[in-house]
């Protein structure tokens, strides 16, 4: 009996993909966001995510806390403070959250959170 040996076909050609690299052609390679619905945003070449003026990391550091106990307050992860303190979006929930375990009301949400009228 003989067996066949099944061929695998060449793999793809390694194409840059984000993180700025760009393809032979040096054009800046197009992006695809998580939209966090199970869906994907595309991304204009050379456009990051939408980055955001917040006060979160010199109130956070105002009051001597670690992004680790800002996160356990708050309830979120130290990566989502993280992501909030450079500027990142996030959800009104979470900017409730960060606003609170700071110790400030929600109605200061423009003391932390400028981008919010």
């Amino acid at each position: 009996m003989e067996t066949q040996k099944k061929e695998n076909p060449e793999p793809p050609p390694r194409e840059a993909v984000d993180r700025g690299r760009v393809e032979l052609t040096g054009e800046p390679v197009s992006t695809e966001t998580d939209t966090g619905n199970g869906g994907t945003e595309k991304q204009a070449p050379g456009t990051g995510p939408q980055k955001f003026k917040n006060n979160a990391r010199r109130l956070r550091m105002e009051r001597m806390m670690s992004k680790a106990e800002l996160a356990r307050r708050a309830g979120v992860s130290t990566l989502t403070i993280d992501r909030v303190e450079r500027g990142l979006s996030c959800r009104m929930d979470t900017k409730r959250k960060i606003i609170e375990a700071l110790g400030l009301k929600p109605s200061d949400r423009s003391m932390v959170f400028a981008d919010d009228e």
